[in-house]
This record gives structure tokens, sequence and C-alpha cells, in this order.
């Protein structure tokens, strides 16, 4: 199955804060105004991850209409170390994300005068700057736009509906700064963009794997996605090479077992066959009675194949990144 292709601004929702049906398919930059209406469902949120040869962080800014629930996730790869800054803030207290097409700013502040943690990420058109601090953390760096993404609008309904522009293997510079020590954040170093903008369910299940890296002299980028999309049409599946989107319509299967840390996550199908073999295995879990969350990650390395639009196999081996189910309730 392919989706349309977008290639003109369009906006999610129609005045009544239905979806709009023009609204549904696929683009290769960002040309969704998302101009949510109501409350209590809608959800926003701009996450990055930044993965080095020393370092992975991930940081979201997300609002829930009823609260914001911004965080900060640090892993040190030498030893291990690994923690997580997060916060809960009652009626999105703080968090400013825009529906509006970039250049913006999203934001957010939480905690108290002793634990004050910031992040800011500005998306200019043709970089994205991402600044903040925390207790033990500080970044700076700035993320060049390089090539396409994947915009995606899943319709539930037309009622629930989100959508999703996912960004990955972009080149990032600059500096991380973990407990005192300086990490630089250049060669080697990748970014990625989850954006989402939509009307959700109170429960959903998505899973979601991103890889980046270089591969026979070319910039490789895997983006996958699945369960919250199973139905619906529409699916977030592609591989990049230098920078060009090569969807992928398929529904794949995904393998993996959660009750072993070190077991691989397999992701297959006709037009794709890849493992992550982790190094590093994540648990989150949060329980705020309206919101709840379980969050399994694994970050590693990729190996594997995907076929480009030609039908043509692009070896994803060596690319990292991650893979992960998270199950909300909110």
């Amino acid at each position: 199955m392919t989706l349309p292709e977008i290639t003109d601004p369009v906006d999610l929702c129609l005045p009544s804060g239905r979806l709009n049906p023009a609204a549904v398919g696929r683009t290769r930059t960002p040309l969704h105004c998302s101009p949510l209406r109501g409350w209590g469902r809608s959800k926003r949120w701009e996450y990055w991850g930044i993965m080095t040869p020393e370092v992975f962080v991930g940081m979201t800014v997300a609002s829930l209409d009823y609260a914001a629930v911004p965080s900060i996730y640090l892993v040190v790869r030498a030893t291990g170390e690994h923690r997580t800054i997060g916060g809960l803030e009652p009626l999105g207290r703080g968090t400013s994300i825009p529906d509006t097409l970039p250049p913006f700013e999203a934001s957010a502040r939480w905690g108290g005068r002793l634990g004050a943690s910031e992040l800011r990420m500005l998306s200019a058109g043709s970089a994205t700057s991402i600044r903040g601090t925390a207790p033990g953390f500080a970044i700076d760096v700035t993320s060049p736009d390089a090539g396409d993404a994947l915009g995606v609008v899943v319709p539930w309904s037309d009622r629930l509906f989100q959508y999703t522009l996912k960004d990955v293997a972009r080149p990032v510079s600059g500096t991380i700064l973990i407990d005192g020590r300086e990490y630089a954040v250049g060669e080697g170093s990748w970014a990625v963009l989850d954006r989402g903008r939509g009307r959700w369910p109170y429960r959903m299940t998505w899973k979601w794997a991103a890889g980046s890296g270089i591969v026979d002299g070319r910039r490789i980028g895997l983006q996958l996605g699945g369960k919250w999309t199973d139905g619906t049409g529409s699916t977030e599946n592609a591989v990049f090479v230098d920078g060009v989107q090569h969807y992928i319509g398929e529904e794949l299967a995904w393998q993996y077992d959660l009750d072993d840390e070190h077991s691989p996550w397999r992701i297959v199908g006709e037009h794709a066959d890849v493992t992550l073999t982790p190094w590093h295995r994540r648990l989150e879990q949060t329980n705020a009675v309206v919101v709840a969350s379980t969050i399994h990650q694994a970050l590693g390395t990729w190996s594997g194949w995907m076929l480009d639009s030609s039908g043509a196999r692009v070896s994803v081996d060596g690319l990292v990144g991650w893979a992960e189910q998270a199950q909300n309730r909110w």
C-alpha cells in the first residue's frame, strides 16, 4: 500500500476540529499545520534523540493538555550509567509547543528552584538548535536539515488522528555536559526528531525503531513503526539514502522478548529484514493516576537490509539507534 504524497501545506483539522481528509498522506518535509481544537485528548510533542560514540540523550517536550510531561534520559556508554530527569506539570504549565509550521520554538521548564530544568528546541527552517539545562546536565547542539523526513497522518477516525514527522540520520554538532564532564558531539554523532500532533485514544501501544549511520559511503537512515498504525492504511516505514526518502507501505512484523534484556529486536517483511543488537536496555514506568506509561527501549546496532523504491537492497549494517515499545494511558 502506498500513501498519496502531499506536496503543499495542508491543515490537519477542519474548522470543526475533525480530521481533514486532504491531510491523510505522507510528506518529505513538514507541511501539516495542526490547529487542534478541543481539550483533554490533544497531544503535542517534540522529541530529539542524540546518539554519539560516548553518550545517548533523549529529550522530550510534551503537552497532554491537562499535563506537561517533559523529560531527559541520559546514558553514558562506557559505564552504563543512566537516569531520567522528568517532570509532570499540571495543565501544561511551563510548556509551549506551536501548531504552526517551522520556524518555531518548543520549550519546557519544570522542577523547583533547587532542581530546575529547561529545554528549548528552536527549529529555524534550515537547522534546529537544542539547548537545555538540568541538575548534572547541559546541552548545546545544532542539527542542520539534511534532506527528506517522513511526515504521515494516522487516521483512527475523523475524531481521533495523529500527525507524526520522523527525521532520522541528521548530522549534529556541539557539546553535552554530564556531571561535570564535557562530551563533544560531532563525527559519528546523529540526531533523530520525532514530532507529534494529534487527538488520541485514551489507551495506545506503539512501536518505533530508528537508525542512523554511514554504510558503504552513503548516509543511511532507518525509520520503522508498528502497532499503532495497524489497520489505518498508513505506515511510518521508510529507508533514507543520502537524504532521499524511500517509503515502505507494508506493515512489518516485530519480533522481540521484553523479558530478555540481551535478546535482539527483529523487524521483518517483504521490504525489510533488520535486527537490532542491544548494548543498553531501558525500562521506564510511570503511574500518575490519569497519566501512566511503560516504555521498553533497546539502544544498539542494526544489521540487515531494506528495499529502496527501485527494489534494490540497502544495507543497514552498523547503523546506531534504538527500538522501543511504549504503552500509554493518557
